[in-house]
Parts: structure tokens; sequence; C-alpha cells
């Protein structure tokens, strides 16, 4: 990702989102959502450029971003029915041309698919995981692990909950319950049904299945990351899988707070200290090429002997981390600047 074949220009960044041409005409970086990391930025003496990518008018962003030393994304992996299979390449092609970019197409594929819980079962964020490649291997091995408790599959690439179910086995019949992440309720299928619904997921990708956790009506906790230092942390109380009216009721609005906050420094230090070294070393990730906005979504596991809580990983996002903390775009630059000085 460092190969350089051209010069490398001033402290320039790209700030680039999906958009319209319309967008595309209007950019400006007082219009721009990312306008607090603009203004980091200028902070530390980096100029950041808003731009706006469309496969309508793809080339034209291509020269805007061999015009900057770096760029930062922020692109949905799936949008309005629109993937990033032509960005990913476009990004490829300017990262050979000596661009920075963050995430780049092969870290995302690294880290931010639900690959990458599988992958890293055996941290201490882990769990029970199983990966499917195959609709055939579905088949034979989900019933196993349903009889030992309600499962959570989640299809390889998606955001918003896309492609992501809760499953259990009903008693004393061949049918089994499943609970639609971006539904309210729950229906009764056959196994057959729900694995043709789910026959999509692997025309470009696999499907992971979890255990389900009990806690998760205590609500998730979002721990976002530039690089690999704590940018802040992300509570809030989650509908999506939870079968109870009373704890569905209880959701509510994400709420932010910096990573000074006392309820989750242990978190802090587990992935500061511990579990980001350890995902970059399992997934052959050179500590510089972490993203410089990323997060990881904790589930409360099981309540320890010290009476602590376990968390349990759920989804990493790197695509597309927004809205963050408000005191996340001071670590993103800070880290911006550190990753360019070192092109310089």
């Amino acid at each position: 990702m460092d190969i350089e074949r051209r010069p490398f220009p001033r402290r320039t960044v790209a700030i680039l989102s999906r958009g319209d041409d319309a967008a595309r005409r209007d950019a400006t970086p007082q219009k721009s959502r990312f306008f607090d990391v603009i203004e980091a930025l200028a902070a530390v003496g980096v100029e950041a450029r808003p731009v706006i990518y469309d496969e309508s008018f793809a080339d034209a962003v291509r020269e805007q971003l061999l015009a900057v030393g770096g760029v930062l994304v922020w692109v949905n992996p799936i949008q309005d029915g629109r993937n990033r299979a032509d960005l990913d390449s476009l990004l490829r092609d300017v990262a050979t041309q000596g661009v920075w970019v963050s995430a780049h197409p092969d870290v995302i594929l690294k880290m931010g698919t639900k690959e990458v819980l599988y992958r890293t079962r055996s941290m201490g964020w882990g769990s029970d995981t199983a990966l499917y490649q195959t609709a055939a291997a579905m088949r034979a091995e989900l019933p196993v692990r349903l009889a030992t408790g309600p499962r959570v599959i989640k299809r390889n690439r998606g955001n918003g909950g896309q492609g992501v179910w809760k499953v259990e086995a009903l008693p004393n019949t061949s049918t089994i319950r499943v609970l639609d992440a971006t539904k309210d309720a729950s229906e009764e299928l056959t196994l057959d049904d729900f694995l043709r619904r789910c026959a999509e997921y692997f025309e470009n990708g696999s499907v992971i299945d979890q255990p389900y956790q009990p806690r998760l009506s205590e609500g998730m906790i979002r721990c976002y990351m530039a690089g690999d230092r704590c940018a802040g942390f992300g509570h809030h109380k989650v509908k999506a899988l939870v079968d109870s009216p009373a704890a569905r009721s209880e959701a509510g609005p994400r709420l932010y707070t910096s990573n000074a906050d006392p309820r989750f420094q242990r978190l802090r230090r587990l992935m500061e200290d511990e579990w980001t070294p350890q995902l970059t070393s399992l997934l052959d990730i050179v500590r510089g090429d972490l993203p410089m906005i990323w997060d990881a979504d904790f589930m409360l596991g099981r309540v320890q002997t010290d009476g602590s809580d376990s968390y349990v990983l759920g989804e990493i996002n790197v695509s597309s981390v927004h809205p963050y903390p408000v005191e996340a775009p001071t670590e993103i630059a800070s880290r911006v600047a550190d990753r360019l000085q070192l092109k310089l």
C-alpha cells in the first residue's frame, strides 16, 4: 500500500463520500457533513477537500484523488442497491500510484466484513462462531448449533442490519423462528424456506453464525478507534433482534462520550493494549494501515467471577463510520498528520 510512483504532494487529503452530480457541484468544506474533521485537520496543518463519488463520473474522481496525498473514505458497502466494487478498484489503482488510502479496500476485506468474527474467535472478544462458505454447509451444520440455543446469522458484507437474523429452534416441531434485524416481528419458517432467503448471501460471500447473547437487551457499546487509539464511545439500548416488547420499548438513540468515560476504561485498555495488537497480528495488517476511523460493536457477555463484564464482538465497521463522538475528529486528525508525515 506504500508503493510510490509519483512525487508526494503537500499535506492535502480528500474526504470522499457518495453522492450525485448535484452534490459534486455543490461540494465545499463548509457544506460537508465532515466539516468537523476538515476543521480538525486544518488545525494540524492538513488541507482537506470534499470529493463526491459516483460511478457515472468515476474518471473525474480519479483525477481528483491523484492530486492529493491521501484520501479518507466514507462509503457504505451497500447503499441504494449499489456496492463498492467499482470504487474499490479505483482506490486500489490510485494507491498503487502513491496516494495513501484509508481505509484501503484490502484492509476492509480483512477487518470490515463479518468474517472477522470467525477469524478472531479465539481472542478475548470471541465466541463460538462458525463460518459457512456454502448453503449446503449451512443446511448441514445450523440445526446442530440451534440445538444448543438461539443463533445469529449474518451475511459477510452489509450495513444497517441488512442480512442479520436471530434464529431459534421451536420445540416439538420442524420449523424455526426467525427475526430479521430490520423488522419488528418474528416469523416461523421451515429451515429450507429460511435457507432460500439466505441464498443470495453466498453469491459473493459467506455467512457467519454466532450464539445469541442474552444480555443484548442491556445495550451495545461501540468503541471508536482512530488507528490504534480509542477515540470515544457510544452506548445505546437496541431493539434489533430483541424479542421482548418491554425491552424493545427501552431502545433509544446512541449516546456518545469521550474516551475518558469512566464506565468504559477497562474496554479502552483491552482495545488499545491487547485486542487491537492481536487483531493486526492475526489479520496481517500493518499497524499504520489501520483505518483512521473505525469502530467495534460489543455486546455484554457473561459476568466474570470478579463481577466485571465480559465483551463479545458483534461487528467491526470500517467503510463509513459516521456519526461519531465530538472528540473523534481531533483524534482522527492527529493520526492523519502522523501518517502523512511518514510519507513526506
